[in-house]
């Protein structure tokens, strides 16, 4: 699928499309494995390296309808100071935050005679020497694109000499060597593509080295985790689909793991982490494939639990989802009656790229993938399925009395549909033909603007199953799904339409499922 592109200074640009190519005739949504690492004077977007990894997409390309592509960015809005950026994969800290201190000082602070250099072997003291040399020649050797670019190397190299200095007058300062890194893996992209200075892949590595030092000294600096995993993403994207791609892949998400473990409130981290084991389920052997695409589903769709308007988390839920349905089709449908069909498959897919084009729909990457999607919808609602139910207006009903019936999902409201009112769905979008619902005469109906809050729950008032609980401003009404996977399908659907209600973007949905 076609993914936006990333933010280099803070400012999202606007996602261009373009198409991924498959090894199928049929269009199919693949991971953008372009992650990419915010760098310390530039904020990237998605998948990423910078502050959260993004893949860039081409400005104004044409997507392919025949094709989907995963988002890997995530929009950027620099903190005032260093941290994870919210929506946007970029790096913790911006140039101008980097360098804040070191522009108002011309020279080091000269060196301490009792500092934890002087206590250093002289075989020590040369090896680091040495290392900050090989570090130096690297930055020095960059040159920018063009003048802006130019101008931000040169930060960069009187940063990167500081920090130097920082750390050979004490090795042990990991703030010293987590920054060094930042400027490193800022430098990797200022590297011109058409330039003889040095790989952006040999910088890349050195700042994955400064990485592991800083962690191995302060275990528990997340940040750092989060963009050594960045740059590891970054390096792997280099390799194509090879077996060292695969390695560095599978580091990507250890390190992404680690960041979540430490800092368990970041949707960024965990959408990035999405990203990576998309790319790594690329490259893998079919039989481990689909377990490591499901991997991939649960991180988004914790991305999006985090943060419920986090469009490029639902985009990219949806391209995964696109492709499990591709593969699933491929290899013969599903393997039991339990498991969900290719074609609920794609109409899950549809629903959250309806919802990401929904609260981004300037955004022509995901305005092109709905174009490819919107007619596995059940239109003109936005979801249709089974929920066992109450009678109307009697929650706390004996388990007998409550009935399983169809349940319609559009931009307004969920509603039940009455008994005698069969809806007749499509094959090839449902799977089979409804049923008539068995609900009473008297339906139950929640209408969008009314929810408080929707969650699951379990209750020994309800009957056996996934209980499903949206409170309103009225009552709350507690519903049961058929399995917890078929839960969490309503759970998403329920609150991205509500989210897009409060965000003011009804009418766009409305514009989706009624044409």
């Amino acid at each position: 699928m076609p993914e936006p592109e990333e933010s280099h200074n803070g400012v999202q640009p606007e996602p261009n499309p373009q198409g991924l190519t498959d090894q199928n005739p049929n269009p199919q949504p693949e991971p953008q494995s372009n992650p990419e690492p915010v760098h310390a004077a530039q904020a990237r977007s998605e998948p990423e390296p910078r502050s959260e990894a993004d893949p860039a997409v081409n400005n104004d390309a044409d997507l392919s309808e025949t094709a989907i592509r995963s988002n890997h960015t995530v929009d950027a809005n620099p903190p005032a100071q260093p941290q994870l950026r919210k929506d946007e994969g970029n790096r913790t800290f911006t140039m101008r935050e980097l360098l804040n201190g070191l522009k108002n000082e011309s020279e080091p602070d000269k060196e301490d005679s009792n500092s934890p250099r002087t206590h250093q072997s002289q075989q020590q003291q040369q090896q680091q020497t040495q290392q900050n040399n090989a570090a130096m020649e690297l930055i020095n050797s960059v040159v920018g694109a063009d003048e802006e670019g130019r101008s931000r190397q040169r930060i960069l190299t009187f940063a990167a000499r500081r920090y130097a200095t920082a750390i050979e007058r004490n090795p042990d300062d990991y703030d010293a060597l987590y920054n060094w890194a930042l400027v490193l893996q800022e430098s990797a992209d200022n590297v011109s593509p058409d330039s003889t200075s040095p790989s952006k892949d040999a910088l890349l590595e050195e700042a994955c080295k400064k990485y592991d030092e800083a962690t191995c000294l302060c275990p528990t600096l997340h940040d750092a985790f989060y963009n050594w995993a960045i740059a590891i993403s970054d390096r792997a994207k280099m390799r194509g689909r090879t077996k060292e791609a695969e390695e560095l892949w599978k580091q990507a998400t250890r390190n992404y793991e680690k960041a979540v473990q430490l800092n368990w409130n970041s949707p960024q981290a965990l959408n990035n982490w999405g990203l990576a084991l998309q790319e790594l389920s690329a490259i893998v052997p079919v039989r481990e494939k689909q377990k490591i695409v499901r991997t991939a589903i649960s991180k988004f769709r914790a991305a999006i639990q985090l943060q419920f308007d986090f469009h490029r988390a639902i985009y990219n839920l949806g391209t995964v989802l696109y492709g499990l349905a591709e593969d699933t089709l491929r290899t013969g449908g599903s393997a039991n009656a339990q498991e969900v069909s290719p074609n609920e498959l794609y109409s899950q897919s549809a629903i959250y790229i309806a919802a990401a084009h929904a609260l981004k729909p300037n955004y022509s990457v995901y305005s092109s993938a709905l174009r490819l999607v919107r007619s596995m919808l059940p239109l003109p609602h936005l979801k249709i399925g089974y929920l066992t139910a109450p009678p109307a207006g009697k929650s706390l009903a004996p388990h007998n009395d409550w009935k399983r019936s169809e349940f319609i999902l559009d931009h307004e409201r969920l509603q039940q549909v009455p008994k005698g009112e069969q809806r007749q769905v499509p094959q090839t979008l449902a799977g089979r033909s409804t049923d008539a619902a068995n609900g009473d005469k008297k339906t139950i109906k929640v209408d969008i603007a009314d929810i408080v809050s929707v969650s699951a729950c379990a209750d020994l008032t309800l009957p056996p199953g996934a209980g499903l609980c949206i409170d309103t401003i009225h009552e709350p009404v507690y519903l049961v799904a058929d399995s917890w996977e078929s839960l969490d399908g309503w759970l998403d659907a329920v609150r991205l339409v509500y989210t897009i209600y409060v965000r003011g973007k009804s009418d766009v949905l409305a514009g989706i499922i009624a044409g």
